[in-house]
């Protein structure tokens, strides 16, 4: 396992850094119809962006693959779907209202806002290279809005930061309905809202994103045991999505860093074009989310033990990730050029159990038949494996767009097809090809997931 040097603190991925690779990317994403800016034919909305056909279809496959994980695979985990809106009252009991800030500090020339603990105030500003910095202030990072028709102070209302306290108010009803004893989990897939001070980096830093998280509950005295089991098992996850193991480490938190609520923590974190940043918290927050709701509700919270014959209240690990910077890590580290006969090619190494489309399938030409059993075995593969019929412009050129979508394999109805019912199978990523029945097709590909 990775572990980074606890004394490397400088978290320089909060920059707005841009790079050529990260350029690169972008300009891909929107080609592809991975993600989109948000807004664009209105200029735009910062740091938002929308999903396109391709991106939509990855995104899925990271929240299915996720989901079958932590919750269908175990008998310990359930599921549920916490509404965006709550009480407001929830966010005060868990000290969002009161902690959940970020320190704030404005250019006074240029009126620059950033986060004070990711720049250097003794060096200029980035942006017009004067130092003359205001004091550093808190900023609360909840949006608020209004519920209902009334737009006044009691009808203010937040979008949820975070996903988790959606779970711990619903500690009970799951508890009880799905009949679980400790250790168990209560996992969801949502979205949630940060007001940022600083956005950028792509996906990476958002004021609207999707989190995957879940909240295993145990015993007070085990919450370090099973701590370590979810910061490894966590780790695991990212190497079995494909993900380069050299790009991945495990960072602790240092005291003055941890969340209000946390004993422990650690990040997993990738190293990206713009430097080592976190992907997913696995923290140790022991009984605090459950004894403030049980002191600001006034409900009964806990948990039966039989072997001590008391009601305890449980202790929560938690581990929270990010849909979309998964989504970001996936894309950066699957991103590969190199060059084929002269000509640069441009490569998306996606798992095939990530890949937006498994298999597509060309006619060489569009005569002679080919179009047709290319339509027939399209039909055939879809109802097993994501499939694309492509039949627009060259067979190279069609090659090249299915290696940028990360396409593994590619079926192309030749000539020779037509005498034998033969076809080319070409791999992504080591650009071979073998000849295949058609009728052995389904057979052939499935062997070849596995």
């Amino acid at each position: 396992m990775n572990y980074a040097n606890k004394q490397d603190r400088k978290r320089n991925s909060e920059n707005k850094v841009t790079n050529n690779l990260m350029d690169k990317l972008v300009s891909l994403c929107k080609r592809r119809g991975f993600i989109f800016q948000s807004s664009e034919i209105y200029g735009g909305l910062e740091a938002t962006y929308d999903y396109g056909p391709l991106g939509v279809e990855l995104k899925n496959n990271v929240k299915q693959i996720w989901w079958r994980d932590i919750v269908t695979s175990r008998a310990d985990v359930v599921g549920m779907d916490a509404a965006i809106f709550m009480n407001p009252k929830v966010w005060e009991a868990s000290g969002h209202v009161v902690e959940f800030h970020d320190p704030l500090v404005d250019c006074r020339n240029c009126k620059a806002r950033y986060r004070a603990d990711h720049i250097d105030l003794d060096k200029p500003c980035l942006r017009c290279g004067i130092k003359d910095w205001t004091d550093q202030r808190q900023f609360n990072l909840m949006l608020k809005t209004h519920y209902g028709p009334s737009e006044d102070s009691s009808s203010v209302i937040y979008l949820r930061p975070e996903t988790a306290q959606g779970i711990f108010v619903n500690f009970v009803n799951a508890q009880t309905t799905a009949r679980m004893k400790l250790p168990f989990g209560i996992a969801q897939i949502g979205k949630a809202f940060r007001n940022e001070i600083t956005t950028g980096n792509f996906l990476f830093r958002t004021r609207e994103f999707e989190q995957m998280e879940l909240e295993y509950f145990v015993h007070p005295q085990e919450s370090s045991i099973w701590l370590d089991y979810w910061v490894q098992s966590r780790f695991d996850w990212y190497k079995n999505l494909g993900i380069t193991p050299e790009k991945l480490r495990l960072r602790q938190h240092k005291d003055d860093e941890l969340a209000h609520y946390a004993a422990d923590c650690y990040d997993v974190e990738y190293e990206f074009p713009f430097g080592w940043s976190e992907l997913e918290g696995i923290a140790d927050r022991g009984t605090y989310d459950l004894d403030q709701h049980i002191k600001s509700s006034g409900k009964k919270m806990t948990w039966f033990d039989p072997k001590s014959n008391k009601h305890i209240t449980p202790a929560v690990v938690e581990s929270s990730a990010g849909v979309d910077r998964t989504v970001l890590t996936i894309l950066v580290d699957a991103y590969h050029e190199e060059e084929v006969r002269g000509e640069k090619r441009v490569v998306l190494r996606l798992h095939p159990k990530l890949a937006p489309i498994t298999v597509a399938v060309f006619p060489l030409v569009n005569r002679d038949g080919m179009p047709e059993i290319a339509e027939k075995i399209f039909d055939d593969l879809r109802s097993h494996f994501a499939a694309f019929n492509d039949t627009g412009g060259s067979i190279g050129r069609r090659y090249r767009r299915q290696d940028e979508a990360g396409t593994p394999y590619g079926i192309t109805v030749d000539s020779q097809t037509l005498e034998d019912q033969t076809v080319t199978v070409r791999d992504r990523d080591s650009m071979e090809q073998e000849r295949v029945g058609v009728d052995k097709l389904e057979v052939f590909l499935s062997d070849k997931l596995k």
